[in-house]
């Protein structure tokens, strides 16, 4: 044994060595305590865990984790294989290549150091430092001293000895056993001459024997020396070994007096109390074990009660009790043989009952939109819908609604069939063995029969619609109360999760389907609790319970039952609007964003439900429209029909919250065909008046009359027809506007009516609004400029077989034209209200036409006065100043100034015939001074000025006699020349 290992086990007596000994004392002797080996099978409690084992349990332990279940070491973890480049540092190991480095602020709560801090320090030990190393280096250690020269010496001299002794003795697979060996340390050719008495190979035999003494002698002397080395370890190994076996004796003793002790203690007081735990463990094992034969037998009724729900269409208990039958096999039941196929029969049972809910929702979604509009309920079977419904959302059927939307579809058009149908059954004048086809049967109808049928089908499909809202809204209702409880469920595990994770078994109710014997599922689980105190719920479902109490305590009455809490399904009572109550569990497989889907895509369904019924009705229009039936009708008709599709269309946007543009795109499409037809109409009409139009004062009937005056009141619309058998009003010869007189032609009355009809189609079809006012606009230039051809440019000579065009067309003409100007505003502003404000562009064709109609009132005007001006320049180029007095000259154009106001005056206000007598009165002096300045006459007060004079003055009475002119100036002095 080394030197070095020679610090002893156990305490010793003391020496004088410098070892430590401690001091063996009877009386004060210290036992340690022994630890017993862990227990890896477990038995009853011994009472005591300060003495149960600290070690590892492969029972307890099984589960822990520990550094041998790391499966990656550091290295490997800090260097990714995955990486392009070695990381500079740690952090970019761990947080990847985009890690940056920033610097770290220092802390202000932590003082700076420096070395100025030690310096005290270092003044204080710096001299005691070099004290201490000068006499480590003078005086070296007494044990060194003392020891390296003997050692030393012993060392060289045992190292010399045994150098001697050949190295073949000191190999560690030395065996004299080995021929080569035995060879080598006794030479053959030592003994080759055994048999002889030779001195020679005795000499060599004795000296080998003595070398081989001598090699003996040198390792005996080599062992000893060590021996004697270690003579004071040996010798402590040996009190040591004595003292341990005196230890161990009483170590063995007290053992063997606590052993009796246990066993009296185990005797007295363990054994009857742990006999009464093993038979209370017993017979909870056995209750489990009952439990769960109870539990097979009822999982084992479990096809036959799902064959039971679904004769009576019960589909959500079905699915709930095959649900809860694979929970208990996947959880409760793990393992038995018996029902290894179940779990795969109630998959293919489930699926099953996936087919037969689509079809039976298929069949439900026919049976309710395809019904009697006679019947009043808005849902047929609220509570099937909501069980199919909440069976198809638990299941992730949510393809339902797109078979809804195509029975949807095939009802829609089994409406208007029925209605073609219906209607055409009641009209006499259609014989349907000729004509087969149902579109060519409607088009037999007349326009009163149509309209009727079409009024029908809106009416048919305002119906549908509302029982399509109602059923959509069922179904909505149970996607939202659904979506409400899982909300609700989430924000109470997050409530439970924040406080107490205690269970409150009394606000659970238990999910449980009776079975053909009369039990539920659910008591399977409930059957080992005790009973809770107190009354039960009237609308609680009892269950059977067992006769046998579970247990006598606590503790274990909660061991009685096998119970799993994924088992267990918490639901909750909700009612839909129509009154149904369902129970919802919390195992639906939907999450939010899909319930919310869910639901706006039953919103889009309802949306598409309006829309379907548009097309339908968009193809009905246009099949009714295929020969021009609809652009023949008339104002009044197609108003009608406008009126009506208008209505739908506001009723289904009500109803469905979208508004629909396909019957209004097609009413828009058919609007302007009529509009083009109306507008053709209405302007043949009017070239046609124009053309048999010979410009001269009409009669203004009482009707116009009254029209005129419900535009005063600002009612823009036709009048209703009065009865037959009312007073008839005689006409007037003028139409009284605003307080003014208005000399009119037959044609500007028509056309003040087909301006009101004009604005009655824009108030009845607000959608033709722009289409309407260009083609108002075109027809209001078309008389202005068909107008101007006829009387200013004599057309009407030709067309209508006039004389010559007169004063008093012309006059007429300027007064119809005025009447035009003085309803325009009033057309504008009705066109106004009725556009949008993006529109008011197109109104500038009103200002264009008022500007068109002043320019042709004044040509009407500059008309008249170039009539008697060239009358003027042909009567006074003759004019001389010679009596009698008045001269024949000034007769003339007195007479033909008298027969120009004679024929305006009852036509132009007075304003304009003194306006018009101005501008004639200034030609007038414009000619007569040019045929003074030709004759030489001034006025110097001479006989011809005198004479003159005479002339003008019969002129000047001629004039200012006429009516309305009495007070006109006429400013006759400007007849002369100024003197300069």
């Amino acid at each position: 044994m080394a030197s070095s290992h020679s610090s002893p086990p156990v305490p010793r007596p003391s020496n004088s060595d410098g070892i430590f000994k401690k001091e063996v004392d009877s009386s004060a002797k210290h036992y340690k305590h022994v630890r017993s080996l862990p227990d890896v099978c477990p038995k009853e409690p011994t009472g005591d865990s300060h003495r149960l084992c600290d070690g590892p349990s492969v029972v307890a332990d099984q589960h822990r984790w520990t550094v041998y279940n790391s499966k990656v070491n550091l290295p490997a973890a800090l260097n990714d294989p995955r990486l392009a480049k070695r990381e500079s540092d740690f952090f970019t190991k761990t947080w990847g290549l985009d890690f940056v480095e920033t610097e770290v602020m220092p802390s202000f709560y932590l003082p700076h150091i420096t070395k100025e801090h030690f310096a005290p320090y270092l003044e204080v030990t710096t001299q005691r430092e070099k004290i201490h190393e000068k006499c480590k280096n003078i005086c070296p250690a007494k044990d060194d001293l003392d020891t390296i020269p003997i050692l030393s010496n012993n060392n060289d001299k045992s190292r010399t000895d045994l150098e001697q002794v050949p190295k073949i003795f000191m190999k560690p697979d030395f065996a004299l056993d080995d021929p080569l060996t035995f060879n080598a340390v006794l030479p053959w050719s030592h003994f080759s001459g055994a048999g002889g008495k030779g001195s020679r190979d005795v000499a060599s035999s004795r000296l080998l024997q003595e070398k081989l003494s001598h090699y003996l002698d040198v390792v005996e002397v080599n062992i000893a020396h060590q021996i004697s080395l270690r003579s004071e370890a040996f010798f402590h190994a040996m009190t040591s070994q004595h003292e341990l076996q005196d230890y161990l004796k009483n170590t063995s003793q007290a053992v063997k007096v606590l052993r009796d002790k246990i066993a009296q203690i185990n005797k007295v007081m363990c054994e009857g109390s742990l006999n009464i735990l093993r038979q209370a463990l017993t017979r909870n094992n056995c209750v489990k074990l009952y439990n769960k034969m109870k539990l097979m037998a009822t999982v084992h009724q479990t096809q036959p009660t799902v064959q039971l729900l679904l004769s009576t269409s019960e589909f959500v208990g079905a699915l709930d009790l095959i649900a809860t039958t694979q929970e208990v096999l996947q959880q409760e039941l793990q393992g038995i043989h018996s029902f290894r196929h179940l779990g795969s029969q109630l998959c293919e049972l489930e699926k099953l009952i996936d087919k037969m809910m689509i079809a039976d929702f298929s069949t439900y979604a026919r049976s309710d939109l395809n019904r009697p509009f006679e019947d009043e309920n808005e849902v047929l079977e609220e509570e099937r819908l909501v069980s199919l419904v909440f069976g198809l959302l638990k299941q992730r059927k949510l393809d339902f609604l797109e078979i809804y939307s195509e029975e949807m579809i095939s009802a829609a058009k089994h409406i208007i069939k029925q209605c073609v149908v219906s209607t055409i059954s009641q009209i006499e004048e259609i014989d349907t063995e000729i004509v087969v086809k149902l579109a060519d049967q409607m088009r037999l109808m007349n326009f009163h029969q149509w309209f009727e049928l079409l009024t029908c089908i809106f009416a048919n499909f305002l119906f549908f619609l509302k029982r399509v809202k109602a059923t959509l809204s069922v179904i909505r209702s149970v996607v939202l109360l659904v979506l409400d409880r899982n909300q609700k469920t989430k924000f109470q595990e997050g409530t439970v999760a924040e406080g107490s994770p205690g269970k409150s078994f009394n606000t659970i109710t238990e999910v449980g389907y009776l079975t053909h014997e009369g039990m539920f599922i659910s008591d399977a689980f409930k059957e080992g609790e005790q009973p809770s105190v107190g009354p039960e719920p009237k609308n609680q479902r009892t269950s059977y319970q067992s006769s046998e109490p579970c247990g006598s305590d606590s503790t274990s009455e909660q061991e009685c039952t096998t119970e799993s809490s994924s088992s267990r399904e918490q639901t909750s009572s909700s009612v839909t609007p129509g009154g149904v109550e369902i129970t919802i569990n919390e195992d639906m497989k939907l999450t939010d964003l899909e319930l919310g889907r869910v639901a706006n895509n039953i919103q889009e369904l309802l949306y598409n439900a309006s829309d379907v019924c548009h097309d339908r009705c968009v193809k009905f229009l246009m099949s009714r429209a295929k020969d021009g039936f609809l652009e023949k009708l008339n104002s009044s008709e197609f108003v009608a029909l406008s009126r009506s599709v208008e209505i739908f269309v506001k009723d289904t946007e009500e109803l469905c919250g979208r508004r629909s543009m396909s019957l209004r795109g097609a009413l828009q499409s058919q609007a302007n065909r009529f509009v083009n037809r109306f507008h053709e109409e209405r302007k043949t009409k009017l070239s046609l008046l124009l053309d048999n139009e010979r410009w001269k004062q009409a009669e203004v009937p009482a009707e116009f009359q009254d029209l005129v005056n419900s535009i005063a009141d600002g009612r823009i619309s036709l009048p209703e027809k009065k009865p037959t058998g009312t007073e008839e009003r005689k006409p007037t010869d003028y139409l009284i506007v605003d307080g003014q007189k208005y000399a009119v032609v037959g044609t500007v009355l028509l056309l003040i009516r087909i301006f009101l009809e004009y604005c009655q189609c824009v108030d009845d079809i607000p959608s033709i609004t722009t289409d309407m006012l260009i083609r108002l606009s075109d027809l209001i230039k078309q008389f202005n400029s068909r107008s101007c051809q006829l009387v200013l440019g004599a057309g009407a000579l030709q067309v209508v077989g006039l004389k010559t065009i007169t004063t008093k067309n012309l006059a007429l003409a300027s007064r119809c034209l005025q009447l035009i100007v003085h309803y325009i505003p009033i057309i504008r502003a009705h066109f106004e209200a009725r556009l949008q404000p993006k529109q008011y562009s197109i109104l500038r064709h009103f200002d264009h036409i008022t500007k068109d109609y002043n320019d042709h009132i004044a040509e009407i005007s500059a008309k008249l006065v170039a009539i008697m001006d060239s009358l003027f320049e042909k009567v006074l180029s003759k004019y001389e100043v010679k009596a009698p007095m008045p001269s024949t000259c000034f007769r003339n154009v007195c007479k033909q100034m008298t027969k120009m106001h004679e024929a305006i005056y009852d036509l132009l206000p007075e304003e304009q015939t003194q306006m018009l007598f101005l501008r004639i009165n200034a030609s007038f002096k414009l000619h007569l001074k040019r045929q003074l300045a030709r004759l030489n006459v001034v006025n110097d007060g001479g006989p011809q000025h005198g004479l003159v004079m005479a002339d003008v003055a019969f002129y000047t009475g001629n004039i200012q006699a006429l009516k309305t002119l009495k007070n006109l100036d006429l400013n006759m002095a400007e007849i002369w020349e100024q003197k300069r």
